[in-house]
């Protein structure tokens, strides 16, 4: 049975790690185009429906043909290059960064991104407790690129929501991970950062997103 369950594991992170770099080098590609067409698909933002991720909804997310990129992230300095997906689903959080809220927009508000925290250090948002302040976080929308400096970087319990709320008169982008990766992990690790600047997405520019 042990056996069994550590093969599974090794499975699963695998195929996850597979298929972020996938939908991450597919997110390449898209033009601005792909990507308001990809905007306008219904996403689901039920958090009491995301659950951890299982062998079941990776296999899912392996098959699924309705994934549709928005964007990218990137993070040089812990590693984390992540296509950006429309929604929190399942599907979404198993190849991904996932916004939180909907009709959110890049550059303007509190922009929120989920991500899973991973026995595997180097996958999905499991880095983002080695952040610092004062690095840098960049998105696109392949329209422009934003570039954000971070603010904050804590451990919260989970109903301390508020993070992911508007401020007035700040551009900021916040993720959300959990605080660790054991099952039924009670506490949230935030991440935040402060907008410095927008740049039409120039190919010079887009180049951070290159892996």
């Amino acid at each position: 049975m042990g056996l069994a369950l550590t093969f599974n594991q090794q499975i699963k992170v695998f195929t996850i790690n597979l298929l972020s770099q996938n939908q991450y080098s597919s997110a390449q590609k898209l033009t601005r185009t792909d990507i308001k067409r990809n905007q306008r698909h219904r996403a689901s933002y039920n958090f009491k429906q995301v659950n951890a991720l299982g062998l079941s909804t990776v296999t899912k997310a392996a098959t699924d043909r309705n994934l549709h990129p928005i964007g990218l992230l990137s993070i040089p300095s812990v590693k984390i290059d992540l296509p950006i997906m429309a929604g929190l689903s399942n599907e979404n959080l198993a190849v991904g960064a996932a916004t939180m809220k909907a009709k959110q927009h890049m550059g303007k508000g509190n922009y929120a991104l989920a991500g899973h925290h991973m026995v595997n250090k180097h996958i999905l948002f499991s880095p983002l407790t080695n952040i610092k302040l004062g690095e840098r976080i960049y998105i696109t929308d392949k329209k422009h690129v934003y570039t954000y400096k971070v603010t904050l970087s804590k451990t919260v319990y989970k109903m301390q929501v508020q993070y992911i709320d508007n401020v007035k008169g700040k551009k900021l982008i916040t993720l959300v991970t959990c605080a660790s990766s054991l099952v039924g992990e009670e506490d949230r690790h935030i991440v935040q950062g402060q907008l410095l600047q927008k740049q039409v997405a120039t190919k010079a520019r887009l180049a951070v997103f290159k892996k």
